[in-house]
């Protein structure tokens, strides 16, 4: 099975932000936002939104984006065919790496729920 990320699984444009922006389906926790809508896609495409407002320093917003897009990477093979969008919120910067991989799997698993039914 190949874990690679190619440009094919992210949310490039900003229509293709503004499409999944438009009625998601929402999985959420204190420190991050995920939402998704359906495409006719074949796979699932991720996007990532780390705003300066809530991460100051790059290299938390680097390794927040990192930790988002390893999770992604090594899981997209059992999500539906849908496109999200990662918004990251304050407070985040402040967990441990495994902390915010804990986070991710759980709301991945919610978010699957909620697309598959």
């Amino acid at each position: 099975m190949d874990k690679s990320f190619p440009r094919e699984l992210r949310l490039l444009t900003p229509e293709h932000f503004k499409n999944v922006f438009a009625d998601p389906v929402r999985s959420a926790s204190p420190h991050i936002t995920i939402l998704a809508k359906n495409n006719s896609l074949g796979h699932t495409r991720l996007g990532l939104a780390v705003p300066k407002k809530a991460i100051k320093l790059a290299v938390g917003r680097n390794r927040v984006k990192r930790l988002i897009r390893e999770s992604f990477r090594t899981r997209h093979h059992d999500f539906p065919n849908v496109d999200i969008v990662v918004i990251a919120k304050s407070g985040i910067a402040n967990l441990e790496n495994a902390e915010i991989d804990a986070l991710l799997e759980k709301l991945w698993r919610k978010l699957c729920r909620r697309c598959n039914g």
